[in-house]
């Protein structure tokens, strides 16, 4: 029996530290991911800190073959779509995400991890994110509206047992900039169209355009992802980090290229007003493999 990494379902968290590494040496590749792996257990922390640690697939591949779910793969190119809208492709060895109640704890916690792997990889990305009157990102729309229950989300979310890789998950994460100005300019019954659900309370519109957020994204068509998105950014400059779990990666993938136009030939039409700035794909394995790895 497999034991999920908790911070994967650790709703309710208000402030979250995203921090993605590059190895230093490719040759030392089992001892880093020796020293990721023994930063702490992967669960809640008397601090009040949850942990997500993911691995590049190859990396992980590479350090625990049987472990290893076939055919998942890294964010390795850039997805060209319609109309010369790219999604691009900035995957990077590691990932360690920290969620946890106040910022100060885990700023703390980034300062420890970041220092703990010093010499070994070098600290490629860093984003801090935030909640938005609860549950909103910051169009103003409520998101994760077609979340599976916390009872149903193992199913989608975690290989299950008897497979390599088991009770792992297939974590996509992408930093999208919102282009607020020109989002704010949109009348609401517009931009309720462009996302193809009511604004106030979520509710899915019935004759929703083809090319809506909802419509491109529909997880009656592609499978359930669970979502843990979180606005990101200042005053100036903000978005939101799309954060998506699964069992199967074809889910998340088809998903994008759905975004992309490459599946209809219609964009996604909030793709005109958030820019997807990063993308990689990690994955997140079980509590037991990490232990494994010290």
């Amino acid at each position: 029996m497999y034991t999920l990494q908790a911070g994967i379902f650790a709703l309710g968290t208000s402030s979250h530290a995203y921090l993605e590494f590059d190895l230093l040496d490719t040759k030392k590749c089992k001892e880093f991911a020796s020293t990721i792996a023994a930063i702490r257990e992967p669960r809640t922390t008397t601090g009040g800190v949850n942990f997500v640690i993911g691995f590049r697939p190859e990396l992980w591949s590479d350090i625990v073959p049987d472990d290893a779910p076939p055919g998942v793969v890294g964010f390795n190119k850039e997805i060209q779509g319609t109309e010369g809208f790219v999604m691009p492709a900035t995957q990077h060895d590691a990932l360690v995400w920290m969620s946890g109640s106040t910022y100060d704890v885990i700023f703390d916690m980034a300062r420890t991890v970041i220092h703990d792997l010093a010499g070994q990889a070098s600290l490629a990305e860093e984003t801090s994110s935030w909640a938005y009157r609860h549950d909103r990102d910051l169009t103003g729309f409520i998101d994760g509206s077609e979340n599976p229950t916390l009872l149903d989300a193992p199913m989608d979310a975690l290989l299950p047992e008897g497979v390599p890789g088991a009770a792992g998950s297939v974590l996509l994460l992408q930093k999208w900039k919102h282009k607020t100005a020109e989002w704010e300019a949109v009348p609401v019954k517009q931009q309720e169209l462009i996302m193809g659900r009511t604004k106030l309370d979520s509710i899915e519109l019935k004759n929703k355009p083809a090319d809506s957020h909802v419509a491109s994204t529909d997880q009656d068509k592609f499978g359930n992802i669970f979502r843990r998105n979180m606005p990101y950014g200042n005053v100036e400059d903000h978005g939101t980090v799309f954060v998506g779990f699964s069992a199967d990666q074809k889910r998340l993938s088809r998903m994008l290229d759905s975004m992309a136009g490459l599946l209809t030939g219609k964009r996604d039409a909030l793709t005109r007003y958030a820019q997807p700035l990063t993308g990689s794909y990690y994955f997140v394995p079980s509590v037991e493999s990490l232990r494994g790895l010290r």
